[in-house]
């Protein structure tokens, strides 16, 4: 697991060097890694994470281990949850005790280690099951139990509602949770961040934004919180439809990336609409 965090810390770094070459609020810290500069209410920061408050009810965690690894607290008059869990966090659930007293379930984007390093901290977790057979591997210290996703689910907290919305691309497994009622969703990796690790293919990719960019534009969705954000970077429909163009174009044979180091085996990359594109022989389907 620590190979598979360096490797996408790396290509996580590598973006988030271009990023801040083109005005993003990105703060260098000591580990390596970026935090986030939001211009939001800080309400809690230790040596791990930084909490700030997005409104009376919705806080964003900032890690800087990596590139601002992000996760998201979300609270009803019933219960809450917690969208990602960073990439190292102790005690997660007592920070996130300080911020909310109702009772909080984990749900996960996907299982890269840069968003699961908490979840050890909870006894129980939501995930696609697109992504469970990379837990083994991912999350070897987590032992509770495991839920497996469903297309569509709902989370009911309280005055507020989370639908589940599967967004495989970035991985098998890869989810978008929208806020019902609202106009935005947590989309973790699924659209890359401006940096797209694209680990499946690029038909799945196409098939993702296609449908993405139908249902969010039909329901009111326009604007997305992403797993690495920066207060600058929202995901967008233009990002959506750029990405499926651009997977389009590739498969065609009109667009060719860039060689490049081959971390993970993503040995290509195309930079285009103010993305980064990394995939490798593997993704050309």
């Amino acid at each position: 697991m620590k190979k598979i965090l360096i490797s996408i810390m790396a290509l996580a770094l590598a973006a988030n060097a271009t990023a801040q070459g083109n005005g993003g609020a990105r703060e260098q810290r000591g580990r390596g890694g970026f935090e986030a500069d939001l211009d939001l209410p800080e309400v809690y920061r230790d040596d791990n994470v930084v909490f700030r408050k997005i409104d009376d009810h919705t806080w964003i965690g900032s890690g800087h281990v990596m590139a601002s690894e992000s996760l998201y607290l979300l609270e009803g008059s019933e219960r809450a949850v917690l969208i990602d869990a960073g990439t190292e966090i102790p005690d997660l659930d007592k920070i996130v005790a300080k911020l909310t007293d109702k009772p909080v379930t984990l749900l996960l984007t996907h299982v890269h280690p840069d968003h699961v390093g908490g979840a050890k901290y909870f006894s129980e977790l939501w995930v696609n099951p697109g992504d469970i057979p990379s837990m083994e591997k991912m999350m070897p210290d987590y032992t509770g139990k495991v839920n497996e996703l469903k297309d569509g689910q709902r989370f009911e907290l309280g005055g507020r509602t989370l639908e589940t919305f599967f967004t495989p691309g970035h991985t098998w497994g890869s989810t978008t949770f929208l806020e019902v009622g609202t106009d935005r969703g947590f989309s973790g990796d699924s659209f890359g961040n401006g940096n797209i690790l694209l680990t499946t293919d690029f038909s799945t990719l196409i098939n993702t934004c296609k449908k993405s960019y139908e249902y969010f534009s039909k329901n009111g969705y326009v604007k997305f919180y992403n797993g690495h954000f920066f207060g600058d970077n929202f995901e967008t429909l233009k990002r959506i439809s750029d990405l499926k163009k651009i997977g389009e174009e590739v498969l065609a044979g009109t667009l060719k990336g860039k060689e490049r180091g081959g971390m993970l085996g993503l040995n290509k990359v195309i930079r285009r609409d103010g993305v980064n594109v990394n995939y490798g022989d593997a993704q050309m389907k």
